[in-house]
């Protein structure tokens, strides 16, 4: 601050040497800075998870439809239920929920990325490349903790993407994620941002397993087959994406189906009594590959985010390098 002020008062440089000179300053006090330090992994997180979510919402939204259409015995067509949304809400409503999705990213994407990094951090050993358990404790630990911080935004999520599915007299009809959550406390109290949480953070752990657990073994394997670089990048995401696609959609469906229920309205029962009655449940109707119900169009969602989440994270990382943070 002292050389920015001198700077002003004894001189008559341009403009742009003096923002410069701020922008230096301000690098040098975040560089220094120790909750730089600590937040870096979780800002790292966030930012590479809400540009995922950008590109990958709309499939999101039919991704959601299709399971909620299952339960109810609708359509399960992605196709079809593409048509219908375009039909009943236009573009428009391929994006309902953004800003949940976006808020759901900032806690839960930043918190799972930047623990996990943490967490690997602590349980390396100088010299020794990580045994895969390691990993996959690392993994299944930030998962967790990052979904129940991360549930409140998420239960938002599923409600305005679903609202427009009920009947016009049972319709939430929120505004946005901010009138979501305080509509939530005040009428289920600060427990009802929690419902469904067990099912969120078992689905966390199942697709921070699949896409951090196997994004770090697929990079090692790959660079000892001697790709690197990009490719190495790129070959690593696409196969931690099948992999968290694959283990996360049967605690996906459980979750979607518990956090969208609603009491009856004449006895006041929920149709289920928790995430392993709704299972159980969905079994009976449809068999155990009910749980997979719209694996495609949930690989198409999850695969792609965990695709352009890891190389958004491996760029972002990058930039802090080349700002010298």
């Amino acid at each position: 601050l002292a050389q920015v002020s001198f700077f002003i008062l004894s001189s008559s440089s341009s403009e742009a040497e003096l923002a410069g000179l701020v922008v230096s300053c301000f690098l040098s006090f975040v560089k220094m800075s120790d909750a730089w330090k600590a937040a870096k992994p979780f800002v790292t997180g966030s930012l590479s998870g809400c540009f995922a979510t950008c590109c990958i919402q709309p499939i999101d939204m039919v991704k959601v439809r299709i399971q909620l259409g299952a339960a109810e015995g609708g359509s399960t067509n992605p196709i079809e239920v593409t048509k219908k949304l375009l039909k009943e809400d236009g573009v428009a409503g391929m994006y309902k929920g953004l800003s949940a999705g976006l808020t759901r990213q900032v806690f839960y994407t930043g918190a799972r990325l930047g623990l996990y990094d943490i967490f690997t951090e602590a349980a390396k050993t100088p010299g020794e490349k990580m045994p895969f358990w390691k990993t996959t404790v690392c993994a299944l630990t930030a998962g967790g903790l990052a979904a129940v911080i991360g549930n409140p935004a998420d239960l938002s999520l599923i409600r305005m993407q679903a609202d427009t599915m009920l009947p016009e007299a049972e319709r939430r009809n929120y505004r946005g994620v901010g009138h979501a959550l305080t509509s939530t406390v005040r009428d289920e109290g600060v427990a009802g941002l929690f419902k469904g949480a067990v099912p969120t953070a078992t689905r966390a752990m199942a697709l921070n397993f699949g896409m951090l657990g196997f994004n770090s073994l697929s990079k090692d394997l790959l660079k000892d087959c001697g790709v690197t670089g990009p490719a190495q990048v790129f070959g690593a995401s696409a196969i931690a994406g099948f992999f968290a696609s694959f283990f996360s959609l049967p605690f996906d469906y459980v979750k979607t189906q518990v956090q969208k229920m609603k009491p009856d309205p004449v006895t006041g029962e929920v149709p289920f009594k928790g995430p392993i009655d709704c299972a159980m449940q969905q079994v009976k109707i449809g068999g155990i590959t009910r749980l997979w119900t719209g694996f495609p169009t949930y690989y198409v969602r999850i695969a792609p985010h965990a695709m352009i989440t890891l190389i958004a994270q491996d760029q972002v990382k990058k930039l802090w390098g080349t700002l010298g943070l």
